[in-house]
């Protein structure tokens, strides 16, 4: 265990939160007001430990799973954690939660009026992740997305009290953009947990077996598949992107990176030429900044 790993140990909730500097996107950006970046701070945090949790990332040591009540014989044990993690999300709305993150959540929500909803999705959707492994057509993928992505800019439009039907629904198509590029992005990763989040019937359509997604490099087909799906992503970020013009001041800014991070991703890949099996394309500072004016200007 290195250092890191062993202070994350002893501070579980301070381990999770370190995170958010290795995110692709900025969490609560230094120009928010205060109140906000801290109640998107504890938003992320449960974000970030219900994924976590999903994907078996948590600090080592069990910290999270003593805190959660869950005995050390079913600490690996993903559903019963989920299932733990549920039980304990429900105090923060009718009691006092275990965990010092959702301790942490607690005042936002009663802050910011928060439903169960928009977490109880994000817990479902990591409780799919253990059940299903691969998506027969891309509606099934957009109703994942419906669960592991929406819910992430429904609640940043609670937290700043800027919600309305029309920017849920601008916000719901760039976070299912936001998701899909990341699946792109993780191909190869995914595969290694067994996951695979291009359609059967894309894959299909396009000539692509499972192998060809394992290999170090991609073959034409596969080029063409990510391709194709890079552009159905770009298409939800330009429907979604009149969200960014809809809001005013430092929100704008927020938005504004949120699209751009992702049209900066989509650029990246396609720069790779759709080769994402050796790794994450990532885009760099300039492009992210060049992205968001266009963003900002209302371009692109």
């Amino acid at each position: 265990m290195t250092a890191t790993e062993a202070a994350r140990a002893v501070d579980p909730e301070q381990g999770t939160l370190a995170k958010a500097a290795d995110e692709n996107f900025p969490v609560a950006p230094f120009f928010l007001p205060r109140a906000w970046r801290t109640d998107l701070m504890a938003v992320y945090g449960f974000a970030r430990l219900v994924d976590d949790i999903g994907d078996g990332d948590l600090v080592p040591g069990g910290a999270d799973a003593r805190l959660l009540g869950v005995p050390a014989d079913r600490a690996d044990d993903r559903l019963v954690m989920l299932d733990a993690f549920e039980e304990d999300l429900r105090r923060v709305f009718d009691g006092t939660p275990r965990h010092p993150l959702l301790r942490r959540l607690l005042p936002t929500v009663r802050r910011r009026s928060l439903t169960p909803e928009p977490f109880l999705g994000l817990i479902a959707a990591n409780r799919q992740d253990q059940l299903v492994a691969r998506y027969e057509t891309y509606d099934d993928l957009l109703a994942y997305c419906e669960l592991s992505a929406n819910p992430v800019g429904r609640l940043v439009l609670a937290v700043t009290g800027t919600s309305t039907p029309e920017r849920i629904r601008r916000s719901d198509e760039i976070c299912t953009a936001l998701q899909i590029v990341e699946h792109l992005q993780d191909v190869a990763e995914d595969l290694g947990r067994d996951r695979i989040y291009l359609p059967a019937e894309d894959m299909k359509r396009f000539h692509v077996r499972e192998s060809d997604l394992a290999a170090p490099t991609a073959n034409a087909s596969v080029r063409a598949l990510i391709a194709y799906e890079a552009a159905r992503a770009r298409d939800l970020l330009n429907e979604g992107a009149p969200l960014v013009g809809s809001v005013h001041g430092r929100l704008r800014l927020l938005l504004a990176g949120f699209v751009a991070g992702g049209r900066a991703a989509l650029s990246a890949i396609a720069a790779a030429q759709h080769d994402v099996l050796p790794g994450p394309p990532r885009s760099g500072k300039v492009r992210l900044l060049r992205e968001a004016g266009l963003v900002l200007r209302g371009e692109g």
